[in-house]
């Protein structure tokens, strides 16, 4: 028989021999499909006992039973230690990212507050690597948090928040002074000894020592008084009282100054396997809020399990306190031993906390179940709008819907957006950017047929997934633009649409465009999906115009004085570093400008003319 006519024969994989060879040591198996795709890796004490024991006969979950089913190869790795095998575990389940493990999304690094170690240290936000020159706080659940925290301590110890080249060059106090936000140090409106003492107090405040805090303002209060500074002990007795509001306004408040997270984590039987945990951070005793988490692929597991796997994704190789609170028993040995290594502190894994920590994992269960509730009420909102939508526009199977938009300001910095909606959800890892230089300026139909061009490209030579539906944020010209680009790519069969304002430009009264129809399409401004429509459009105007304002800002700041001659690439850095930036330059006088090094009185009044 000529070997292209032969049946390909899938050989059957021999798990009985597999297993006989497995050596009784600790390490990670990683199991591979026909394809060779990677559906799942686990770790082992003992790699022959556990792998094993997936080809048992019996007591077995379905969801196992199905991932057994798809085995046609395993792979293993010896390791010195369980903690070794744990560590390489996380690893490959955020490189492979198997479909049959539990999978959390990896988040940026979380926001801290940084006191820098300057003789006037800068208080400020901060995201990345820890440098130990400088003092963190945190870290905080979310940015709003740290920008909220930020704004009180300005308010409360007037510390400063200017990057060091503002801070360098200053040479009259800012704003921030004349509001009572900072106390001028660039100039020296406080000596350092002052505002070192504010910076304790900013520090034990942010520890949680807030009542050590204001007997020590208090003390120093009344020694102003008695010394007659009343000035200044007005200023001390505001500081006190703007702390006790805050101190009664707190959330909880444990009166310690300890750090712990709380785990708690949330699953409903009838919600289609979906699970929420929710991560609860108490920092220097004081609830900093809290951040709700939703897995991947965990349906059919016990919690736990869920819980185990999201210590372990979201800990390692990230900061860590003292405690963690969880609300269930799970294997905490080897988990705990290793989070204490990486920290260089002890770390305690807390499965049965009392007192005010039961308190603190009662509330955060509580808003787990929340959470859950509210998610899978967006879904099953989300579900009917979707399901309208393809009765709508009678395209069965709609999942998948990309939609683009153009934003530029008479022509100048012109950018596309593309957002993308999949899964009941907008999906921002999917969105993409795309400048536009290579058309004339305020073309938006050679605009969109570039973008379309550039987006399916790829698509066409087999990289990529066509959407379900294109939307564009237009009438019937950019449908037209948009339909050519596509008869280009050779891909006119796509379903394309165009999203047009209404009259006045009012929600609820937006006509749909189609190629095919010359009769625009105009929905109830209740309809179902019409709100989903307006939903993905907006986002895609949104991030549209986000894209244009950052080009905008770019290309304006570096343009105005690249313009001015005699302004080169070293004396426009020497320019911007001493006064912060181009709106420092823009309000700086001939006189502070003629400071600058490499600047004359000439070139100076040159500066000013051309700025104003």
């Amino acid at each position: 028989m000529p070997a292209d006519s032969e049946k390909q024969v899938r050989v059957k994989f021999d798990a009985k021999g597999y297993c006989q060879n497995l050596p009784a040591q600790p390490g990670v198996y990683r199991m591979l499909n026909t394809d060779g795709e990677v559906v799942y890796v686990g770790k082992a004490v003992d790699l022959k006992k556990r792998v094993s024991s997936y080809f048992q006969k019996t007591g077995l979950a379905p969801r196992t039973q199905l991932m057994v089913s798809q085995i046609a190869g395993i792979e293993t790795t010896v390791t010195r230690s369980e903690a070794e095998a744990l560590l390489l575990e996380n690893n490959l389940i955020k490189n492979f990212k198997p479909r049959y493990n539990i999978l959390f999304r990896d988040d940026k690094s979380y926001p801290y507050i940084i006191l820098s170690g300057h003789e006037f240290p800068r208080l400020g936000f901060y995201r990345g690597l820890l440098d130990k020159s400088h003092q963190y706080f945190g870290p905080f659940p979310n940015a709003g948090i740290v920008r909220s925290s930020i704004h009180l301590l300005q308010k409360v110890f007037r510390l400063r928040t200017c990057e060091d080249s503002v801070f360098s060059n200053r040479t009259r106090p800012c704003l921030l002074y004349q509001i009572k936000r900072c106390s001028g140090p660039c100039v020296g409106k406080i000596t350092p000894s002052e505002y070192r003492e504010d910076v304790q107090n900013a520090t034990l405040f942010l520890q949680g020592k807030q009542s050590e805090m204001i007997d020590s303002i208090a003390h120093k209060m009344q020694q102003a008084s008695d010394r007659m500074e009343y000035e200044q002990a007005a200023v001390l007795r505001d500081q006190m009282q703007a702390l006790r509001k805050i101190r009664e306004k707190q959330f909880v408040d444990s009166g310690k100054a300890m750090d712990a997270d709380i785990v708690a984590c949330a699953g409903d039987g009838n919600a289609g396997g979906k699970v929420c945990v929710t991560l609860a951070m108490v920092r220097g005793g004081r609830h900093l809020g809290d951040k709700s988490f939703f897995p991947q692929n965990a349906d059919g597991y016990q919690l736990s399990s869920v819980i185990e796997a999201f210590l372990a994704q979201h800990y390692l190789n990230r900061s860590v306190p003292n405690q963690i609170i969880v609300d269930r028993k799970i294997q905490r040995q080897v988990l705990e031993d290793l989070l204490t290594a990486q920290s260089g502190h002890k770390v305690t894994i807390n499965q049965n906390p009392i007192g005010e920590r039961r308190v603190w994992l009662k509330m955060a269960s509580e808003n787990a179940q929340l959470a859950l509730g509210q998610m899978m009420s967006r879904k099953a909102s989300q579900e009917e709008r979707l399901f309208v939508l393809q009765q709508t526009l009678n395209l069965d199977g709609l999942n998948r819907i990309e939609c683009f938009d153009i934003s530029h300001t008479m022509g100048e910095a012109t950018v596309a957006s593309c957002v993308v909606y999949d899964q009941f959800a907008m999906r921002n890892h999917e969105y993409r950017r795309f400048n536009i230089k290579d058309v004339t300026p305020g073309d938006d139909y050679a605009a969109i047929r570039e973008v379309l061009n550039r987006r399916y490209q790829k698509i066409v030579q087999g990289e990529g997934r066509m959407p379900d539906l294109i939307m564009i944020d237009g009438g019937r010209g950019q449908v037209n633009a948009a339909q050519e680009a596509l008869d280009e790519l050779g891909i006119s069969d796509a379903n394309l649409m165009g999203v047009a304002k209404g009259e006045g430009r009012k929600p609820g009264l937006e006509q749909l465009i189609f190629p095919e129809r010359k009769k625009p399409l105009q929905l109830p401004n209740n309809h179902a999906a019409l709100h989903l429509i307006q939903q993905i459009r907006d986002e895609a105007h949104r991030f549209a115009i986000q894209g244009h304002r950052g080009q905008r800002g770019k290309s304006r700041m570096t343009s105005s004085l690249e313009n001015i001659g005699g302004i080169g690439a070293k004396r426009r850095q020497c320019l911007l570093g001493r006064f912060g930036g181009l709106k420092g330059v823009q309000t700086a006088s001939i006189e502070e400008l003629a400071k600058t090094e490499g600047i004359s009185r000439k070139l100076a009044e040159k500066i000013y003319r051309e700025l104003h």
